[in-house]
Formats: C-alpha cells, structure tokens, sequence
C-alpha cells in the first residue's frame, strides 16, 4: 500500500495442491519487504531485485487485461487486416515489472494493443509482411523437462537432478549445442507507397545446450515400450509416489504394495528374457552397388555402426562394420552416408617407410602408424579429408609428448618407470601405479627408493578378507531370522 496504494494490495497465503510437495527454501524470501534495493554487486542487486519483485508481486492485485480482435478495413479492398492481442484496463501486478522496464510504453508483454475505438481512422505509416516457417517442438532444457515432470507429478524436487543426470550418464541422452543452418526468407515492405521487396537469411536449427537423445536412449525406450508398457506410462510414477504418500500416513501395508507391484513385474522380466529378441533398432538403407549386398544401421557392442552383407552360415563370408560418425544418427543417416564410412580404413601416404592409414575405431577417429594409435582432434580432423602432412603432425606431436612423459627407465628392470601424470609424478611396475610422496623430486629416485615406496604402499593397502564356510552359514541364518519377523509382523 505504502509503495503502490490500495487498490493494488491483495494480501494471500498459498498453499501446495498436491500432498507431499516441498515447500520453496525459506531463504527465498526478503526479510524486510520495505527494502526493494539491497547492496553488493551488479549480480547481487538483480538476484535481490528479482526475488522481490516476485514475492511482493504475489500480494498485489491481478492485472486486468482484456483480450482484442481489431479488424482494420482497407480502403482500396474488401480485405481486412486484423490484429489480435490484449488491452491493458489495470496493469495491478505488473506495475512492479514495468517499472523498471525500458520500453516506451512500459509494457513487459508482447501483444498487448492500444486502446482503440470503432471507427477510428488509423494512417499506414509502414506495413511488413515476413515470410515465415513452420517450426518444430522446442526441444527440452534441463529446466524445461524439470517442468514437464513436475506436470506429469514424476518425481520430486529432490529427484529431478539425479534423474537428468543419470540418463545422461548412461548415454541416453546427450546436453550439446548443435549448429543451425542459413535460409533464405523474403520481406515485402510498404513504405512512402512504395512495395520494396528484399531477401534475407536466417539460421534455424540451431540448438544451445539442449537435450537430444542418442541412438542408444530411442532404441532403449523403444525396446521398453513395447514390453513394459505399464512402467513406461507416465502415470507408472506419479502413481508410486502417491502410494509412497499412503505408506507414509499409515494407509497402506508397504508389503502389500512391492507385492502388487514386484509379482507380476517379475513375470514380465522373465517372460521378456525368454522370448524378446535383443533391440538393435536395426534400420535397412539399401543396396551395396558394388557387392549388391543389403546395407543396414544398427546398435552394435560399441555404439551405432553400419553394416554391409549379414552372417550366413556355413560360409566364410563375413559382413563389414563401419562406426557413425559423429552427429550421425541411425534414423536419419543416408544409403550414400553410410558407404561412405567403408571408405576408412584410408591410406594417406608413407612416413619412414612405414604405411600410414587413418580410421574410425571405438574411441572415434585416429592415425596408424607403425602399430601405434594417434587420435584426431575433435572438431578439427575430418577422417574423410586428413592428409599425409597433417598425420606426420599429429604423429610428432604424440611423441613428443610421450617422450615429455616418461621421466625415468630403471636398467635393472625396465618394467619400473617414473612417468608424468595428469596429476603430477607417479611410479608405475608391471602395471600398477604408485603415488610419490609430497615435496620428493621424482627425477632423483634410485631404483631402491622406488622399491621402497611400492613395498610401504603394499603394507599400508587394506587386505581382502576371504568369506569361509562359517560366515556363510551365519549369513543363512540371519536370512531366514529376517523373513520369519516378517512374516509374524504381516499376521499380526
């Protein structure tokens, strides 16, 4: 009242609708509402300003506003142009936005008109027509799908993160940018009664730290949706966290509950085990028209591949395996992408007698080179376009650091080595590494000191403890303890 007056006060308290629900961190808040500023730096000062925009904002009135179709006749036509949008009657709430804003009329919506009469006479200044496109679906953000499950009533706050994130982990879904492409749309203008037609481009497509899912996460969801089709529902955990609710204020035995869950899930994964053959999402491109055999794109062991010729028996023809490359994806990927991928493994030339190929292995492209492995540079080699020049480079470059790696090779026995790390200096014998400790100079360790180190190493690491015959029968024991006090809680 003191800031805006009394019609713009609507005091109210709220409370969650669903049951369970966590409240907002009471930190949240301002402590004194009469403060619409507070100190600290630029970042500090709009973080406050925000949260008190917001909570006083939630004791004001409602803005009015109301919603305008505005049919403009044309004098020199029967056609009409119209404009639909919203008349600002009272800006109540948003008094506390506009404020601050800069537009001239202070508004912070889009679409909102002035106020306009019937027979108003309105003068062209300039009129715009924009071609424009249909787009697709606005792909999810983290915060975006945080809403969506919180719509569906999937999850709680607290689960939202772990959720997102382990998806990601798995590999079902990756967080990246992708790059857009340019098009061209034409703008026709009017202006001064002249028609001035000019073509501009554009880019679409271009995403910024959205989430996509992988090759993997389609074929996963896809293999899950046809055989656990009530897990998959989007009420599967809306519906659990309700029993968890019922469980929780002693409606609901929780016993009761696995069960009607766990029986017939379990039947389910054991039906699926026997009888569901495994998903590979496999998708058929055509013909090979050098071999004339069918051309496919699947999941393999190490990810999506495509694959030439399938296995017969009793023949010793096998079929070619090729990796996708990256951005390439088994449900868009073309016949002529795909044979281009069996063009690797590629001779680029010879350096010190030795041939030297490049290819696609597991861990994405590399060079060989006198069976050592050299990796491309991501977002910089091309497989497809890489020369002898630039191999040779990327093969004196991991030597050099290699070289830069190794500090010490004992003679006495050359599997012990002092190597650089990613986290300083380390002592590596028959394949174990050994950490050096602090403030000692790695390059100046003799052979027994280095002795030394793994021999105090190995009486500090804890040793593994062998289960015997009569931890076993213990463990049995405590087992059936367990499902008997089970079993007389349920009867009582």
């Amino acid at each position: 009242i003191e800031h805006y007056g009394e019609k713009y006060s609507n005091p109210r308290r709220f409370k969650t609708k669903s049951k369970g629900a966590q409240e907002a961190h009471e930190a949240i808040r301002p402590s004194y509402m009469e403060k619409p500023v507070a100190g600290g730096n630029n970042d500090q000062q709009r973080l406050y300003q925000l949260i008190w925009k917001r909570t006083i904002a939630s004791q004001m009135s409602p803005a009015q506003l109301k919603k305008t179709k505005v049919d403009i006749d044309i004098s020199t036509t029967d056609k009409k142009f119209v404009a639909n949008g919203e008349v600002l009657v009272f800006d109540g709430f948003l008094k506390v936005y506009m404020e601050s804003n800069d537009d001239d009329n202070g508004s912070i919506e889009t679409g909102l008109l002035p106020l306009l009469k019937v027979n108003d006479k309105l003068d062209v200044s300039k009129i715009t027509a924009t071609e424009r496109f249909s787009r697709h679906s606005a792909r999810y953000t983290e915060a975006s799908l945080v809403k969506k499950l919180e719509e569906l009533g999937i999850g709680r706050p607290s689960t939202y993160a772990p959720t997102i994130s382990t998806v990601q982990k798995r590999g079902y879904v990756l967080r990246e940018n992708r790059d857009g492409v340019q098009r061209i749309y034409k703008v026709i203008k009017l202006e001064n009664n002249e028609i001035v037609g000019t073509q501009q481009t554009e880019t679409t497509g271009a995403e910024k730290m959205k989430l996509f899912p992988t090759d993997m996460g389609m074929v996963t969801t896809d293999f899950l949706s046809e055989y656990f089709i009530n897990v998959m529902s989007y009420d599967f955990t809306a519906k659990v966290e309700a029993d968890f609710d019922k469980i929780a204020d002693s409606k609901l035995i929780w016993y009761d509950m696995i069960d009607d869950f766990y029986k017939p899930f379990h039947k389910r994964v054991e039906t699926t085990l026997e009888e569901a053959e495994r998903s590979t999402g496999q998708r058929e491109l055509g013909i090979d028209p050098k071999s004339g055999e069918n051309v496919f794109v699947r999941i393999g062991r190490f990810g999506p591949l495509a694959q030439i010729g399938e296995t017969v028996e009793d023949s010793d023809k096998k079929p070619r395996f090729a990796s996708l490359r990256p951005g390439q994806h088994l449900e868009t990927i073309t016949l002529e992408e795909a044979l281009e991928l069996f063009k690797l493994p590629r001779e680029v030339g010879m350096y010190e007698d030795k041939e030297v190929t490049v290819a696609i292995g597991r861990f994405g492209p590399y060079v060989k080179h006198k069976s050592k492995f050299v990796s491309l540079k991501k977002g910089i080699d091309d497989p497809m376009e890489i020369d002898i020049d630039r191999a040779i480079e990327l093969i004196e470059e991991k030597r050099k650091k290699d070289r830069e790696k190794i500090i010490k090779i004992y003679e006495e026995d050359e599997n012990l080595q002092v190597l650089n790390g990613r986290w300083g200096p380390y002592i590596v014998f028959n394949k174990e590494n050994f950490k050096i400790p602090k403030d000692t100079d790695a390059a100046s360790l003799s052979y027994d000191d280095c002795k030394k180190i793994i021999k105090e190493t190995d009486k500090k690491a804890p040793k593994k403890k062998k289960a015997t015959k009569g931890t076993k029968v213990v463990k049995k024991v405590k087992k059936t303890k367990t499902v008997k006090t089970a079993k007389a809680t349920k009867k009582k």
